[in-house]
């Protein structure tokens, strides 16, 4: 089989542990993976999607905002995923970010973060799981509902900082019980979706399983209209 070519951005320093994880749920969806660090080539042009994956924070000299204390930064990471992300863009290559790329995304296209979330959202459960334990409701009408329905979601969560203002062109697709977005996407083609938890530890979940699906067949679908050369 002819699988679609997924390039999926890690760290440096967990990406060992957490690439093999994002390309076993991108084979289960009909793709395959090729991991891209910061320092390493990394194109485009070479893959039919991306996705940037989880880790560290984004320096808030992206969108300008205020450094915290327990601010975890790659500049160099920063710098190669905000690339990537407006590549895709400029391509019409889709895009799958899961929470700090879902936030990479929003800050790409000129939008910004809270860099303390929970110190925002009051009302939001404030929990570092793997499990899926926290809910949050899919809004009606999005891209993100044609995938997974309108019925209120478990996620798990990891993240302590979440998006603010939206960049050029997105959307809120979820948001959790204390209003904190927790999706976002693109309202046209191609296909965008960032979602803030993450759904590579949830394999066991239909519903999770929908997303990789969706960027995977979107992929499929990219690569199949390409003019070929000849």
């Amino acid at each position: 089989m002819n699988r679609p070519l997924i390039g999926v951005t890690t760290s440096r320093r967990s990406g060992w542990r957490i690439f093999p994880l994002i390309a076993f749920n991108v084979w289960m969806a009909g793709g395959r993976a090729v991991r891209w660090v910061d320092g390493r080539e990394a194109e485009v042009d070479t893959v039919d999607a991306i996705v940037i994956g989880g880790g560290d924070d984004i320096s808030p000299d992206l969108y300008g905002g205020e450094l915290v204390r327990s601010a975890r930064l790659d500049p160099g990471r920063d710098a190669l995923e905000r690339r990537l992300v407006l590549e895709a863009f400029e391509a019409g290559k889709p895009v799958l970010g899961i929470c700090r790329g879902s936030q990479m995304i929003n800050v790409a296209l000129g939008g910004s973060l809270h860099q303390d979330a929970y110190g925002i959202y009051k009302n939001s459960d404030r929990l570092r799981t793997i499990l899926p334990r926290k809910e949050v409701s899919i809004e009606p009408g999005t891209h993100l509902a044609s995938l997974v329905g309108t019925d209120p979601m478990r996620i798990n969560a990891l993240h302590s900082q979440s998006v603010d203002q939206l960049g050029d062109g997105l959307r809120v697709a979820a948001r959790d019980q204390g209003d904190m977005i927790q999706a976002i996407e693109r309202a046209r083609p191609p296909f965008v979706l960032g979602v803030q938890w993450h759904p590579e530890h949830l394999f066991y979940a239909h519903r999770q399983q929908a997303l990789f699906k969706a960027l995977v067949r979107a992929a499929a679908d990219d690569r199949a209209m390409a003019p070929t050369l000849g």
